[in-house]
């Protein structure tokens, strides 16, 4: 029976005594990345595998262009990934594009718009919110 008290002592103390640990808990929100892979002609070009990479981490995500050559990839970003690099390929195309968002806005969706024609491509934030909203409402 002692030992047992003692057990139960030794318990009390180590978890009175013991320094706080804080969790590391950090939130994060999606970051959109859409837009459409087109040939120079402007015709469609689906089943085209499309990559997004945080430089930071490494981490990537992948999509692919559906029959209309529409992508659409989400990321997952915390409020400190605002002005963070990220590559985007689309066959074996690569831009560097920088996640711009406004870190106390956590209403809006996050997100841009970059088009690839051909060996170009085009961002287009403004045009963001329209392509999402049409995208959802398929």
């Amino acid at each position: 029976m002692a030992s047992k008290y003692a057990s139960v002592l030794a318990f009390l103390a180590t978890a009175l005594l013991a320094s706080p640990s804080f969790a590391e808990h950090e939130i994060y929100y999606r970051y959109t990345v859409l837009g459409y892979v087109k040939d120079l002609s402007g015709v469609a070009r689906p089943g085209v595998e499309v990559e997004l990479i945080r430089e930071k981490t490494g981490f990537s995500y992948l999509g692919e262009t559906d029959p209309t050559g529409l992508y659409v990839i989400v990321a997952r970003l915390g409020d400190e990934s605002a002005g963070e690099p990220l590559l985007l390929r689309a066959a074996a195309q690569p831009v560097t594009i920088i996640a711009r968002f406004d870190p106390r806005d956590h209403t809006h969706e996050r997100g841009t718009r970059v088009d690839f024609l051909g060996q170009k491509f085009v961002e287009t934030p403004s045009a963001f919110a329209m392509t999402l909203k049409l995208f959802l409402e398929q």
